[in-house]
């Protein structure tokens, strides 16, 4: 039950972050601490108790006992749908991952949100309980409906707490999102069919339904199903479109979370399920995968060369970064999944940061556009630091995870399509361009005449202690991460190891 009690703190821990605003307009964000917190704090004392997660034995895909959890309780019997949920590595570095920004989110809602503060600490819990589920469900079922939960409450931050054009941002990202999900589910839903044609028995569990045998034409069409509605979330070029929107006016919470957690959990199905459940459809349909991979790569870069505004160039980065994560799941080798686990990670904590430093400027400065800044290291010495800290980390500054990570896809992508790994590098040097022009133009140089008479001889306030713990948690995790990032490795390995065998004869060119 820790995995069913994880989400359920947060669903219940969101109605009662709700309902103590009537207590005092600050006790929701200090109640929806608390709870992430628990919530975190619950799942670490479980895993004390069991074998040391870097020594974990692979766990065999179609075999639930071998998991590191595992739970199942019937639902739906008629038609083999049932609560069933477990965790492996991979599974278990995304949740502590969801965990951490979790906390971190509610500390960037601190002073950012001012209105029904309970309500938007509520949304963010419920965010948090539907990202959980969906890195811990293994009924196709159960997961199609944590990923559409987990859309609802976002929604609602962006629309409700957003910026000037929230409202068009928030449907964007509502349509793409769930159009996307409803081709995942007419897959599902075929999927299951053609395994009961196969076994005469209904069942939604990824056990079941991995092996499933099929047609190749119908292998290439359910695996599409489930593709599209991963990149859309990951999101890949071309589907990018709605990503910058929803970044640019959600509130800062709101990007944390966005960033940190929900793009992974479009690079999760990827690595779960768009390759496992149909190993022989993805090898055929892997150089397209990798090319939108690599389009994806240099494509964001160059638009974030592009911007003006802070928080809509960091938004770009993104989409940049997840395009590494698609080169290394169809790469497919255990070095460039390795690196696509990595980056799913590093990534969280540097674009997080990065969206908490444009939310700081903002709510300092009343703007977004660095046309308008200048000089601001000057003024906020502490935050300038900080900023140059994560700047060089998203361009992948040797010592810290993000190189860890490209490098990584870059070495396994080598081995299976050099030309494409030489494409893919150059969104490392169009990342350092873009990465330190984003600094040059908002902390270096003379204040902008715009900002001086906006300030009129008074300072800006810097970085204070609340702000400053924050992004020390997110600092010292890149530079693990970098300097030794064995732990995460030996975690995501054994898991990796077991994926490749499953796949290996399907996939073997």
């Amino acid at each position: 039950m820790v995995m069913v009690n994880l989400i359920l703190i947060l669903l219940l821990g969101g109605v009662l972050a709700m309902l103590s605003e009537r207590l005092g307009v600050n006790v929701p964000r200090r109640v929806a601490l608390a709870v992430v917190l628990v919530d975190l704090g619950y799942l670490l004392s479980e895993l004390a108790g069991m074998p040391a997660l870097t020594q974990l034995q692979a766990p065999m895909p179609d075999d639930p006992s071998t998991w590191l959890m595992h739970f199942q309780a019937q639902w739906i019997p008629a038609f083999g749908i049932s609560i069933e949920l477990a965790l492996d590595g991979i599974s278990l570095l995304m949740v502590l991952l969801t965990l951490v920004l979790g906390a971190i989110a509610v500390s960037a809602s601190w002073t950012d949100v001012i209105v029904k503060r309970g309500f938007f600490e509520a949304n963010l819990l419920w965010t948090l309980a539907g990202v959980l589920g969906v890195f811990m469900a293994l009924d196709l079922f159960l997961f199609f409906l944590f990923w559409e939960v987990m859309l609802i409450p976002m929604y609602f931050m962006i629309a409700i707490w957003g910026h000037e054009n929230r409202g068009y941002a928030a449907m964007k990202f509502f349509i793409f999102t769930q159009a996307s999900g409803l081709l995942m589910l007419v897959a599902t839903l075929v999927l299951v069919a053609v395994n009961h044609s196969a076994t005469g028995q209904w069942s939604f569990s990824y056990f079941d339904l991995l092996n499933t045998p099929m047609a190749e034409q119908t292998a290439h069409w359910l695996m599409l199903g489930f593709f599209i509605a991963f990149v859309v979330k990951l999101p890949a070029f071309p589907f990018h479109t709605w990503l910058p929107d929803a970044h640019t006016q959600a509130p800062t919470a709101g990007s944390v979370i966005l960033a940190g957690i929900l793009l992974k959990t479009g690079a999760y199905g990827l690595i779960r399920f768009a390759v496992p459940l149909f190993p022989e459809a993805a090898l055929n349909f892997s150089f397209t995968a990798m090319a939108l991979g690599a389009a994806g790569v240099v494509y964001g870069a160059v638009l974030a060369f592009a911007q003006t505004d802070f928080k809509r160039l960091v938004a770009y980065s993104s989409v940049s970064h997840m395009g590494f994560v698609l080169l290394g799941v169809y790469a497919w080798n255990e070095l460039a999944l390795q690196g696509a686990v990595m980056q799913m990670v590093a990534h969280g904590f540097s674009t997080a940061a990065l969206f908490m430093i444009a939310g700081s400027l903002q709510e300092r400065l009343h703007t977004r556009d660095m046309r308008e800044m200048g000089g601001l290291w000057q003024q906020m010495p502490r935050m300038g630091a900080v900023a140059m800290f994560f700047v060089v980390a998203s361009l992948g500054l040797p010592g810290l995870g993000n190189f860890v990570a490209e490098f990584l896809v870059l070495l396994g992508l080598f081995q299976v399509n050099p030309w494409m790994t030489a494409v893919a590098a150059l969104g490392l040097i169009t990342g350092a361009i873009y990465s330190l022009i984003l600094m040059q133009r908002s902390f270096q140089g003379e204040i902008s005449a715009t900002l001086s008479s906006k300030l009129e001889g008074h300072g800006l306030a810097d970085f204070a202690g609340r702000e400053m713990v924050t992004m020390m948690v997110m600092m010292v995790a890149l530079i693990g991460l970098g300097l030794y990032p064995q732990p995460v490795l030996d975690m995501a390995k054994p898991v990796l190891q077991s994926l490749l065998e499953l796949t290996s004869a399907e996939m073997t060119p």
